[in-house]
């Protein structure tokens, strides 16, 4: 079969650890290659290095049988390889227009032609079934559209190849469905595909081939009809993969989190979240389902004093929080594992170590009379790296930036259960990770419900929510559903809720 893009023998180290290792893949026409392999098996660095981000320290790249070397991305584009990241590559004050054609920018005279690369996004938008205001600014418009524009930038540069890294992190069940669609309609015009993803389920749905990759390596490639999600999922962690929460009945406590009529005005000066109530108990696992969008940003903000409120009380183990700041909250026993973990969780220029203390660094051990214990500091450090499993070159000192997204993730997981919270707000917790780190996050989630303390678990992923939590409430356009026992509901019923269908 043709083979569109080759990589030969592709070697590329970091500072203290080699993130490909004699790797050799092959993309052929009008297919779906799936690669597979754990947070920092060196996947994203292989496809960083085809489309012209890191040059390769060994090994060749043949584009339809022509070696090439790729020196930038605006090369790749130019060869028809086009790749949207796991983290977006967006300006947030641009609009979505300014932002597909940056670099590339159509010229009326001696001005800028917005108007017919608006009319041109439109139509791929249609075409595709995305649905984006070419209009809108990115700043004002769901994670989820954001995805959108990425995967239409590619598209407005008359992309063959298209490389997807992670690229349904942050969408529901539902634009999942859709992405898979557009994936097999762009295969069935012509185009190859390389799908970057943890998430077996979607290989099996979409892809033709997969490629394991296991700490820099090939370990194998197998086509996706005559495997199954066991194996492949054995072969990318190396042992067998639990994929049910192992979970005993919950064990109700007393109220650790009390919110009542809780509404929020949001950055757009409207009403993001409309009197919601609930309340988290020791001993349980609350979660809280919704497409993205629906006021799950502000519930979490306000709960986290990053926004003020409007109306309502917070009150954490019986005191009044409401207009607490934030490092009291944490002091009261707050914690909490962000959406974004590169602008809410991290300070990416810092140290893991200076990163793994940011919300007790004043406190002891770590400061004594002032001055930071840096032998206290390094200590911790190297026990959260140790029990999370943070793949990390450099140890303990090892930049924020270098990690990969998955082991950025567990470090803030770790960071937060370190802290011993009577509430672990949860929300995103395994975004970008593969089976094996989700299985532990998922054990850890469940470890603190059992020992009695309190979870609220906000999630788009909807067997998340199914799997994990005691009772499940859902956001719609702001306003927080009924409480429901989790045994009650199913994927289907709670889809509906989703779309705005009480049941």
């Amino acid at each position: 079969m043709e083979s569109v893009v080759e990589m030969k023998h592709i070697r590329k180290e970091f500072p203290g650890i080699v993130a490909n290792d004699d790797i050799s893949i092959s993309l052929h026409k009008g297919e779906i290659l799936a690669l597979l392999g754990e947070n920092g098996a060196g996947k994203s660095t292989l496809m960083s290095i085809l489309f012209g981000l890191y040059a390769p320290d060994e090994g060749s790249i043949f584009i339809q049988g022509k070696e090439t070397v790729i020196q930038n991305p605006t090369q790749a584009n130019s060869l028809g390889i086009g790749m949207v990241h796991q983290h977006f590559k967006l300006v947030h004050n641009f609009t979505i227009t300014e932002n597909i054609i940056l670099g590339m920018e159509p010229k009326k005279g001696f001005s800028i032609d917005t108007a017919s690369a608006a009319k041109k996004i439109r139509d791929l938008s249609e075409h595709y079934g995305l649905n984006v205001d070419p209009e809108a600014k990115i700043e004002d418009v769901s994670v989820g559209m954001q995805q959108r524009v990425e995967i239409l930038k590619m598209l407005y540069r008359d992309a063959e190849v298209l490389i997807f890294d992670e690229p349904t992190a942050v969408l529901t069940p539902q634009e999942i469905q859709d992405l898979m669609l557009i994936m097999k309609n762009l295969i069935s015009e012509g185009k190859s595909i390389i799908l970057i993803t943890h998430k077996l389920k979607e290989i099996m749905a979409v892809a033709d081939r997969c490629t394991v990759i296991r700490r820099g390596k090939v370990v194998g490639t197998v086509k996706v009809s005559e495997t199954s999600q066991g194996a492949m999922a054995e072969m990318m962690v190396g042992r067998t993969v639990s994929f049910t929460v192992d979970k005993k009945t919950a064990s109700f406590g007393e109220p650790i989190l009390t919110v009542e009529n809780l509404s929020v005005i949001n950055s757009r000066k409207v009403l993001g979240l409309s009197k919601a109530s609930f309340t988290v108990k020791k001993g349980e696992i609350l979660g809280i389902a919704g497409v993205d969008g629906n006021g799950q940003s502000e519930l979490v903000e306000a709960l986290t004093g990053l926004y003020p409120l409007s109306e309502g009380t917070i009150t954490l183990g019986g005191v009044d929080i409401s207009r607490a700041s934030i490092r009291e909250r944490i002091h009261r026993g707050l914690a909490h594992i962000p959406e974004d973990r590169q602008r809410r969780g991290l300070v990416l220029e810092y140290s893991l170590e200076d990163n793994l203390i940011l919300e007790v660094y004043a406190s002891p051990p770590f400061s004594r009379c002032g001055f930071l214990d840096r032998e206290e500091i390094r200590a911790n450090a190297e026990k959260i790296i140790s029990e999370f499993d943070v793949r990390a070159g450099q140890g303990a000192q090892t930049p924020a930036r270098s990690l990969s997204g998955g082991n950025q993730q567990k470090a803030i997981v770790g960071r937060e259960i370190s802290h011993d919270p009577d509430l672990l707000l949860a929300v995103q917790p395994t975004r970008g990770l593969d089976v094996g780190s989700i299985e532990y996050i998922h054990r850890r989630l469940v470890e603190q419900r059992d020992s009695g303390k309190a979870v609220l678990l906000v999630s788009l992923e909807l067997d998340e929510i199914l799997d994990l939590a005691d009772r499940i409430g859902v956001l719609y356009h702001g306003e927080l559903s009924e409480i429901y026992d989790a045994k009650v509901l199913d994927e289907h019923s709670v889809g509906l809720m989703m779309a705005g269908v009480q049941q």
